[in-house]
């Protein structure tokens, strides 16, 4: 596992799909916490940074990645806008 870069938290906050079923909250520190519809914390995990890339392993062992592009995460054939 790499180690986070000294801008781990450059990307903390909600990212939502354009439709809202999906939403990432990017937590200070590394974890996230993922909602899909109705359901609050679908997924919980850690996350990390390098550079613009990020990968995720949640709280079971799987893993994902994604890539931040223009203020847009593209994450597992999802994408994903700041919220506003």
């Amino acid at each position: 596992m790499a180690q986070p870069s000294g801008d781990q938290n450059k990307y903390v906050g909600m990212w939502v799909t354009a439709d809202g079923r999906i939403r990432h909250e990017l937590l200070p520190g590394g974890r996230y916490d993922e909602a899909r519809g109705s359901q609050k914390s679908a997924y919980q995990g850690r996350y990390w940074l390098e550079g613009d890339h990020i990968e995720y392993v949640d709280d079971t062992g799987f893993t994902a990645d994604g890539e931040f592009r223009n203020n847009v995460l593209y994450h597992a054939g999802m994408v994903l806008y700041p919220e506003r």
